[in-house]
């Protein structure tokens, strides 16, 4: 499922059309375009890429003429010339069966861009409003995370998945992050002390460096014990599966306080 971290790797390799001119537009799944008439697309033939950017799983591609926004769903993926920069989604399969193209892009200069998705969750529009978002959660500092929890009674991991409150982060990386920081999933938000404000902004910008490095969301020292027999790699705890902010979540009872 693509969080921050996925969509950073689809931003890097949309940066490859960069400067190419958009031929043609393909949209051959109506309901897959948002907030837009899928007529109003033909306003990209013609345009020159001259940009990529990305606010929290909202990926823009920057032309002389409108913004095109792509958002990924559950399981979409983007392709630029055939090359996909992640091969396969965890949870997801990594066919690529020609009704899951779902919108595409081919340029005067040769080559195409393409966004996959199976089960159609995500989607297309012209001129996205970024600032519809939350802070990109890649660039917040300290005092934009405790200004985003402060107050809050919903749970700590509710809170951080809310993408109006914090753009970017998904199940796999909120579990992981409150692993390393050792906050239990289900305490309110609003009610860390300020050392547990400091741990949470330092394992979570660390968590992100690191799995950036390492591949994406799904690299974590937790993803191989989600499970229901799943034990804690720091103590060897079973960890407790739980429902938290609708979201099947794991977490160690021992030393996630």
């Amino acid at each position: 499922m693509p969080e921050v971290l996925e969509v950073e790797y689809f931003r890097r390799v949309a940066d490859r059309t960069v400067g190419r001119t958009i031929a043609r537009v393909r949209a051959p799944d109506e309901w897959f375009v948002k907030r837009t008439d899928p007529a109003a697309l033909g306003v990209l033939v013609g345009c020159r890429v001259t940009g990529t950017r990305r606010r929290g799983k909202l990926l823009m591609i920057d032309t002389d003429g409108p913004v095109l926004g792509l958002r990924f769903g559950m399981t979409g993926r983007l392709l630029v010339d055939g090359f996909a920069p992640i091969e396969r989604l965890e949870y997801a399969s990594a066919r690529y069966e020609p009704e899951w193209f779902r919108f595409g892009l081919d340029f005067a200069e040769g080559g195409r861009l393409d966004l996959v998705d199976p089960r159609r969750l995500g989607g297309v529009e012209l001129d996205p409003d970024p600032d519809r978002l939350g802070p990109d959660v890649m660039t917040i500092g300290a005092a934009g995370l405790r200004d985003v929890l402060a107050g809050s009674t919903a749970p700590l991991k509710a809170r951080l998945l809310d993408q109006d409150r914090l753009a970017g982060l998904g199940n796999l990386l909120v579990d992981e992050i409150l692993w390393r920081a050792g906050l239990d999933p289900a305490r309110p938000a609003g009610g860390l002390d300020p050392s547990e404000l400091a741990r949470l902004h330092r394992h979570l910008r660390a968590t992100l460096a690191r799995l950036l490095e390492k591949g994406g969301s799904n690299k974590g020292d937790l993803q191989g014990q989600r499970r229901r027999d799943g034990e804690c790699p720091r103590c060897g705890t079973p960890l407790e599966r739980r429902t938290i902010g609708g979201r099947t979540t794991f977490s160690c009872p021992t030393h996630q306080r």
